[in-house]
């Protein structure tokens, strides 16, 4: 009796569990987002474009990830580059999703400080080509429609998601800035709050919220320290739509982003000086 429990036990450890690996979370979330989005309302370009901004990123991914590494990366990431830019970008033509998912990605591997990549890598590449390509290139600026039920679904599961990966209270923080700041906009113009709430109703602010400013590898590492920068994104943008800057999410994210990994080196290395002074 004791050796069959024992075996039985045996058995029971060596089963192997049924487990999403958690970098495919995320590409799965962004692929649902882009699914309920052009369904509803046609949010994509086009599918061949869209196809070119992803198949792109990860060529880029493998090719670059093979040369400064030696070995064949993990793709997750470079997807979700490449479909966020197969969903944010519009233009006739189909050079700007290859270029801006190329860019996007080799920032990752060109843009480096102490081994790290400093700029969101999508966030990086749009800013880029919204800056010097204006006249060839737009953003996606469509909004949900007066439906809640898709919204309500994506900012459900996007919440469980970036809770489980423990990236919750960014999110909130910028969310929570941004209405505060989107009610003093409206106090300052004159126009209507509901006009300056809306914008975080579209799948462009989803893909922000959940993706850009939450990215593991180009955040500050203190839980206080993300909420501080993720208050300051939402400032700066405040700002950039005083000046009517079209694109001011990425914009401010582009520059307080960056900004903030630097001081946050600057700050390790002079800590770490000092403690080998007193040493």
């Amino acid at each position: 009796m004791s050796e069959t429990s024992n075996t039985v036990a045996a058995v029971n450890v060596r089963r192997p569990r049924l487990r999403l690996d958690n970098r495919y979370i995320a590409p799965l979330f962004i692929t649902f987002i882009l699914l309920v989005g052009h369904l509803s309302y046609g949010i994509l370009e086009s599918y061949p474009k869209t196809a070119l901004a992803i198949v792109t990123a990860l060529v880029i991914e493998l090719i670059l990830g093979r040369i400064f590494y030696g070995k064949w990366l993990n793709l997750a990431s470079a997807y979700i580059t490449g479909i966020s830019v197969g969903m944010l970008v519009r233009s006739p033509a189909y050079w700007p999703f290859a270029l801006c998912s190329a860019v996007s990605i080799m920032s990752k591997y060109v843009l480096r400080v102490k081994g790290r990549h400093i700029w969101n890598p999508s966030n990086f590449g749009l800013s880029v080509l919204f800056f010097l390509g204006a006249e060839t290139v737009a953003g996606l600026s469509i909004q949900w429609g007066n439906f809640v039920a898709p919204i309500l679904v994506i900012w459900i599961l996007g919440s469980i998601i970036i809770y489980r990966a423990r990236r919750f209270h960014i999110c909130l923080t910028y969310v929570v800035s941004f209405f505060v700041f989107a009610f003093l906009r409206s106090w300052i113009t004159g126009q209507p709050w509901q006009a300056e709430v809306a914008p975080i109703t579209g799948p462009m602010y989803q893909l922000f919220v959940f993706f850009m400013i939450t990215d593991p590898k180009t955040t500050v590492k203190t839980k206080w320290g993300q909420c501080i920068v993720a208050f300051l994104v939402a400032f700066a943008e405040f700002v950039f739509r005083l000046m009517q800057v079209v694109y001011a999410p990425f914009y401010a994210l582009f520059v307080v982003g960056p900004a903030a990994n630097l001081i946050e080196m600057w700050w390790e290395s002079r800590s770490a000086n000092t403690s080998m002074k007193s040493i």
